[in-house]
């Protein structure tokens, strides 16, 4: 588990470089305003949790239920809400309406919300 979370932390963190130079020079010329800030929305939310991934990996185990749970909801809720706000983005800016992909970003932030929740209860765990 500790591998994965660094595997995908650090393919994670690389994606979300590109992905923001990418906005910030191809992008910009056919995104208005609004759906650059999306976009930069899911870059953001990519890199931080590529950088958390990386965090934990270092710093745990990764070996109980508890904490592969809360890897895969980090995961999981970042492919689905930074790469479903991608691909609406895009897909809007194209004129083409991806009405599928709506209900999944808030999904992906569910599963994100979960995993810091996890998190969270993990450290409170330990204290009691």
């Amino acid at each position: 588990m500790v591998l994965l979370a660094q595997v995908v932390g650090s393919l994670f963190g690389l994606l979300a470089v590109v992905f923001g130079a990418f906005g910030a020079h191809t992008l910009k010329k056919t995104l208005n305003n609004d759906q650059l800030k999306s976009f930069e929305t899911g870059v953001k939310y990519q890199m931080y949790h590529a950088i958390l991934l990386l965090v934990l990996s270092f710093n745990l185990n990764l070996d109980t239920s508890l904490q592969q749970y809360m890897i895969y909801c980090f995961i999981i809720g970042t492919l689905l809400f930074s790469f479903s706000i991608y691909l609406l983005v895009i897909g809007k800016a194209k004129g083409k309406r991806m009405k599928f992909l709506g209900p999944v970003t808030p999904l992906g932030g569910l599963l994100l919300v979960i995993g810091w929740g996890l998190l969270f209860y993990s450290f409170i765990a330990n204290l009691v």
